[in-house]
């Protein structure tokens, strides 16, 4: 066979071939990072959204056992109902997770039912028998281990949004950012709004 001819096959399967390797050092070198990333936060979120949601679920439960044995602590249980309608009131969605007055807001919200919350738990010191009430102490086992969860997806969604904004802060993530990604801004984090806000609150019966 003629070298003419020869020569536009090898020129096909060196294309090929050098096509092939750009592929793979693309893929192999972070491109996808930056929305892997920013799924990763997404689903973070939920899971902290899930949570709370999961808290707020409980207190209408609680608060009726409480006020079966404590009906003359209206004002206490009035504002857990109150933090509570206000804690739930208040969604922050994939798009608004860029927000920090959003996020601020959310934050107090959940503060506040986290203080009305253990205002209540100190009410019930006084009274022997709802200390001792099932319903009462099934309430307290499903508080305390959501509080716990609450802590867990907050740590998990604080560690994916620093992943994140590290990935786009940092090469060669900056580049696929600049180049690729730029519609993708810097994602805001939780801020502690009290000391120790980053760990679950000692609920005691």
């Amino acid at each position: 066979m003629p070298m003419q001819q020869l020569m536009p096959s090898y020129r096909h399967v060196w294309r090929s071939t050098l096509l092939l390797l750009m592929v793979v050092l693309v893929t192999g070198c972070g491109v996808n990072d930056i929305p892997r990333l920013d799924e990763q936060v997404k689903s973070a979120w939920s899971q902290v959204e899930n949570q709370y949601q999961r808290r707020a679920d409980l207190v209408p439960n609680l608060v009726e056992t409480v006020k079966g044995f404590a009906k003359q602590e209206q004002e206490t249980l009035t504002a857990v109902v109150e933090a509570r309608s206000k804690a739930t009131s208040i969604q922050i969605d994939a798009d608004s997770l860029n927000d920090p007055e959003k996020l601020k807001q959310f934050q107090q919200a959940q503060g506040q039912l986290t203080s009305a919350l253990s205002r209540l738990m100190a009410v019930s010191e006084r009274y022997p028998e709802l200390r001792s009430n099932q319903n009462f102490l099934a309430l307290q086992s499903q508080l305390e281990g959501t509080e716990n969860r609450i802590a867990v997806a907050r740590r998990d969604f604080i560690t994916a949004v620093e992943r994140y904004n590290t990935e786009i802060r940092t090469f060669p993530g900056r580049i696929w950012h600049s180049l690729l990604y730029s519609d993708m801004p810097l994602r805001e984090n939780f801020e502690a709004t009290a000391e120790n806000a980053d760990q679950a609150p000692q609920v005691e019966f």
